[in-house]
């Protein structure tokens, strides 16, 4: 429209100038309507974490250690990169060689699916602790006899 055909008149609404306004209105109160149960939850979950590190505190082999890391970080890197606990292996870092795994309480995991912080509270057990070196568990016996990964 040029500029010469616009209404003086600021109350002397167009079709198109409603409709833009109704489309622009609607969209910010979707918008608005969006975000206030997402901003609800993060009020009311306080307890939420991140970007950064965080320390958390892992029980594992029922020893508790305390460890920082960042949200996104797997049990698995947890336990090797900031614990030195190298019984669970990174070999195919997607869930489907059985390398990584671990119990979590009393059930196996892999550790490569699970972020640390959601293991934090449970029981973490890996193969260095269902067994001693004096007093090997079978799996332990089998890992040594058919040279598995494994070390203690």
């Amino acid at each position: 429209m040029r500029e010469q055909d616009q209404p003086s008149d600021p109350f002397n609404v167009s079709r198109r100038g409603f409709l833009k306004g109704i489309g622009l209105g609607t969209a910010a109160t979707g918008v608005v309507t969006a975000l206030k149960p997402v901003t609800e939850a993060a009020q009311a979950n306080s307890d939420l974490r991140g970007p950064g590190e965080t320390e958390i505190s892992l029980k594992v082999n029922n020893q508790v250690k305390r460890v920082n890391v960042e949200p996104r970080v797997t049990l698995l890197d947890a336990l090797r990169n900031r614990l030195d606990i190298t019984g669970p292996k990174k070999v195919c870092d997607r869930a489907t060689c059985g390398a990584c795994t671990v119990l979590l309480d009393g059930k196996p995991v892999y550790s490569c699916t699970v972020l640390a912080i959601e293991a934090e509270g449970h029981d973490i057990t890996t193969v260095e602790g269902i067994g001693s070196p004096d007093k090997l568990n079978a799996v332990q016996k089998a890992f040594m006899e058919h040279d598995a990964l494994f070390a203690l």
